[in-house]
């Protein structure tokens, strides 16, 4: 069967990407191996997906090729998308730092984007896994239910993050196949594993610190969360597409206060440590924290050094990780197809006309908070145009 356009992948960015073109009139094949469509949407945001953020900005963005992102993001914003959201009635809400989730369900943008589709003529196929492609003056894609054939072939099959759902390698693959550079993995916003001279922290699992987070020049200020392997929560979910293995991630404990002169202000106290801590902090972190740190006695028997020990400790916890939860806790996947390789405009190979690649499978990745749904969405409207 020949179609202008096949869409490897029928997540976030391929479905847009199809809808996009189905408007301008092209015939559309959308594939998909899992049998239902859209499954990371799905399970994103706890369930009730996280679609895009007030302010997007490159900067929210790492990529070897940092001004990359710009133009789609600039001609698909995100008021365009939630223009869309208001059109299919769906209601939605700001959680916080701009982050825009549904009221109800992230089953709606699925049933938004699948319906989008329908009015664009898209055909998609579900359960259709693809062998092989191949070009010569047009490519075919081989599935183990017949080959297609098409002009423009568009891959948006993400990145290697939760390989539960279907997630893998197969967009590298193709990238690899028609000679194009990619930039080496990793887990994205992903948990961080103890080292073993933090491990005694493991028995805090559940308890969550509001705190500011920072490895090098970036910080993030949200809640960690204590895991029974290390840490998780927003702030180090972010801050794990910076750190490094062996280099320490500081942690301020009490953001925005001077640990310093609130101990030497209440140098009188009697207060055990642990129960003056208690009033900044949850009691259980309060508890262990003091225990491992410093001696737990009153505030008013520690010395000076004692003082200015445990302060530094609260301000500037220095913590090392042996490395991530790996990416089946991974949101997303650093690296990928190079942006060298690809059209900033178009999103189309520079090496092989009519290949193009969107989404996760781009060496673009977002920050936590709706991000990386706006360069689905973004980029998937840029291939859209042209494909």
């Amino acid at each position: 069967m020949k179609f202008d356009v096949i869409i490897i992948g029928a997540g976030a960015a391929g479905l847009f990407c199809a809808i996009e073109s189905g408007r301008r009139g092209r015939k559309v094949l959308v594939l998909e191996h899992n049998a239902q469509v859209g499954r990371k949407i799905l399970i994103s945001g706890g369930g009730r997906c996280n679609f895009t953020n007030k302010d997007v900005k490159s900067e929210h963005f790492i990529s070897r090729n940092p001004h990359f992102c710009k133009s789609a993001l600039a001609r698909y914003t995100p008021q365009d998308f939630v223009e869309l959201v208001k059109k299919h009635k769906i209601e939605f809400y700001e959680k916080k730092l701009g982050q825009l989730f549904c009221r109800e369900s992230s089953r709606q943008i699925v049933e938004m984007l699948l319906t989008e589709c329908q009015k664009a003529k898209v055909k998609i196929l579900t359960n259709y896994s693809v062998k092989d492609v191949s070009k010569d003056e047009n490519f075919k894609v081989e599935t183990g239910q017949g080959v297609f054939e098409c002009e423009s072939l568009v891959i948006a099959t993400g990145g290697l993050s939760f390989p539960k759902i279907g997630a893998g390698d197969f967009g590298y693959k193709i990238a690899r196949q028609f000679g194009l550079k990619i930039v080496e993995t990793s887990p994205a916003l992903v948990p961080l594993i103890f080292a073993k001279d933090s491990q005694n922290y493991k028995k805090l699992a559940g308890v969550s610190v509001d705190a500011t987070v920072s490895c090098g020049k970036q910080t993030f200020r949200e809640n960690i969360l204590f895991t029974h392997r290390g840490l998780s929560g927003p702030a180090i979910l972010q801050i794990s597409n910076y750190c490094q293995k062996n280099k320490a991630v500081s942690i301020d404990l009490l953001p925005e206060r001077d640990a310093l002169e609130i101990l030497q202000r209440n140098h009188e106290s009697r207060q055990l440590l642990d129960n003056f801590l208690s009033q900044f902090l949850p009691n259980r972190f309060a508890e262990v924290f003091t225990a491992l740190q410093s001696a737990n006695k009153p505030v008013s028997q520690l010395s000076k050094m004692e003082i200015e020990r445990a302060a530094e400790k609260l301000n500037d916890w220095q913590v090392l990780f042996d490395g991530t939860e790996g990416y089946d806790k991974a949101e997303v996947t650093l690296g990928g197809v190079s942006t060298d390789e690809l059209s900033s405009q178009k999103m189309e190979s520079k090496r092989v006309k009519n290949l193009y690649f969107i989404g996760e499978v781009v060496d673009v990745t977002g920050w936590l908070g709706g991000y990386n749904f706006q360069w689905a969405w973004s980029s998937g409207f840029a291939a859209g145009q042209f494909v």
